[in-house]
């Protein structure tokens, strides 16, 4: 939805969504995430930058916004920050919502930056986790999740957010360095031959 709205001359992505759904019912427009801005392009002095998505996923409004860095020499990127809001109607149990949403992040977060399977004739190379890097609790970014409580149907939380890591990552790194990366894990080694 970034590459659409920069072909269309508009500035801001998320002003950009926000124009996509006039009309639709105000549960969809929701509002903006836990604080962050929102705005892709937003970028300070220390070279980090935001990127942000949005789902209707099943019914349940999500969104998402990543503070992203990149160690250009390395190819190493670092999420340092990631809002979230869900919306899922009738949330029964409030705090299972957040536990359950924080989660599915942290397992994308790894599908995002590292957890790669590869094969070689026929057989899986990676045996354990000394060869497939599940991100270690240091390496997860702060997680700032928002639940918004409204009277719609319940229509679900469990890994609603999920599909958010990778475009908010793809994003802000789109805002840092005019690349676009597109196929996950965004390992360094992938990110510097992007760059290359």
């Amino acid at each position: 939805m970034d590459e659409v709205a920069a072909k269309r001359g508009h500035p801001n992505p998320l002003a950009f969504r926000l124009e996509l759904l006039k009309g639709t019912p105000p549960r969809l427009q929701g509002r903006r995430t836990c604080g962050a801005d929102g705005r892709s392009g937003a970028e300070n002095a220390t070279a980090h930058a935001l990127g942000l998505a949005y789902i209707d996923y099943s019914g349940s409004q999500v969104a998402g916004i990543a503070e992203v860095s990149l160690d250009r020499a390395n190819g190493q990127i670092k999420v340092h920050n990631f809002w979230c809001t869900i919306d899922c109607g009738v949330a029964v149990q409030p705090d299972n919502v957040v536990a359950q949403t924080e989660s599915s992040n942290r397992v994308r977060h790894g599908m995002t930056l590292s957890e790669r399977i590869s094969i070689k004739d026929g057989v899986v190379e990676q045996s354990n986790f000394y060869d497939y890097h599940l991100p270690r609790l240091n390496e997860v970014p702060e997680m700032h999740i928002e639940l918004i409580q409204t009277d719609n149907h319940p229509t679900g939380a469990g890994q609603m957010a999920t599909p958010l890591i990778a475009p908010t990552v793809s994003n802000a790194i789109m805002e840092l360095t005019g690349v676009r990366l597109r196929h996950s894990p965004f390992t360094p080694e992938r990110v510097k031959k992007a760059l290359a």
